[in-house]
């Protein structure tokens, strides 16, 4: 059995970003409390609870994430890279009860709504936009699930910052209260639908769904083209968080074959794998028709030397019957 180890450490960037976004975060949540205290506005303040909420799920997001870089041990042998895949379904869920909650206050608003402090509601949404904003463009080139996740968290507040500043400016000319919840509905409509094809996504690759960058049915036919290759069964294709994607396979070779021509076939047959996108491949050689662990190649294979092999087989199972 072959093994090629190719673990990479998570992106700079990502690494980066998610922390920048975590203090921005934070900061704005102190200055929000400070703004809602001081003009007294229950909407500024629940805004405040909702980035400190924001906040808590940044920071095990980031926490998550320096833990998935942990090389690979006794425990954990694969390595630690899917607790990147767990920060990225804590934010979805957190992210689609969050988007719930605003529908549940705004939708019954659309027949109600309250008259807001326009000049209130732009200065916020000045300095809202501009914290989030810069904390989205920090994530701008993520690559994992959990800093995707990230992202789209901040891209919900940036959406629901601007809303405000052009509810606040439409409402300092017209009285038109509507507008508020209305493009609250329609912006947690709009992440909520993201949201959950981010869990499926990332349910996906917890269930180990073949990645959907891989065709399984390629991987095989290219590893059957080899020389000296009879027959490839028993593959299998999964990933370890979203981008490191894990191969398995039985690669099945005449029971006449050389170690040195057993060892180049397997050469081979890693690099062809390699060349599909995977990190780490395994791979079994089995030398002859019956030489399967898992008891799937039988008299279907056609390698050379296959008849001769049934017929040990056959005589080796007529001698233990006697």
């Amino acid at each position: 059995m072959a093994h090629e180890h190719q673990h990479g450490h998570l992106h700079d960037g990502d690494m980066a970003g998610l922390k920048s976004a975590f203090w921005l975060n934070l900061g704005f949540a102190a200055f929000e409390f400070a703004g809602g205290l001081f003009t007294g506005s229950f909407a500024v303040l629940s805004d405040a609870v909702h980035d400190l909420g924001d906040s808590v799920s940044l920071g095990l997001s980031w926490y998550l994430a320096h833990v998935s870089q942990r090389r690979e041990d006794a425990r954990y042998s694969y390595g630690y890279r899917r607790f990147s895949l767990l920060g990225a379904l804590i934010n979805t869920l957190i992210l689609i009860v969050g988007s719930s909650l605003v529908l549940w206050r705004a939708v019954p608003s659309l027949w109600s709504p309250a008259q807001p402090y326009a000049p209130g509601m732009a200065f916020m949404a000045v300095v809202g936009i501009v914290a989030n904003g810069i904390a989205v463009l920090r994530l701008r080139r993520a690559h994992s699930l959990n800093s995707r996740a990230v992202a789209l968290h901040l891209l919900e507040d940036v959406l629901g910052w601007i809303a405000v500043l052009v509810v606040s400016g439409v409402l300092l000319i017209w009285d038109i209260p509507v507008l508020d919840p209305l493009l609250s509905v329609l912006i947690s409509l709009y992440v909520l639908y993201h949201a959950v094809a981010g869990l499926v996504q990332t349910m996906q690759v917890f269930l180990q769904h073949v990645p959907e960058s891989v065709d399984l049915a390629d991987v095989e036919r290219d590893l059957r083209k080899l020389d000296g290759v009879c027959d490839v069964h028993h593959c299998h294709a999964w990933s370890l968080d979203g981008e490191h994607d894990v191969f398995s396979g039985h690669v099945v070779v005449s029971a006449g074959t050389t170690l040195e021509q057993a060892l180049a076939i397997k050469h081979h047959a890693k690099h062809v794998v390699a060349a599909h996108g995977f990190d780490h491949v395994t791979l079994e050689l089995e030398y002859g028709a019956l030489d399967c662990s898992m008891g799937a190649c039988g008299a279907e294979c056609d390698c050379p030397g296959a008849a001769e092999d049934e017929h040990v087989h056959a005589a080796v199972t007529e001698e233990v019957v006697r």
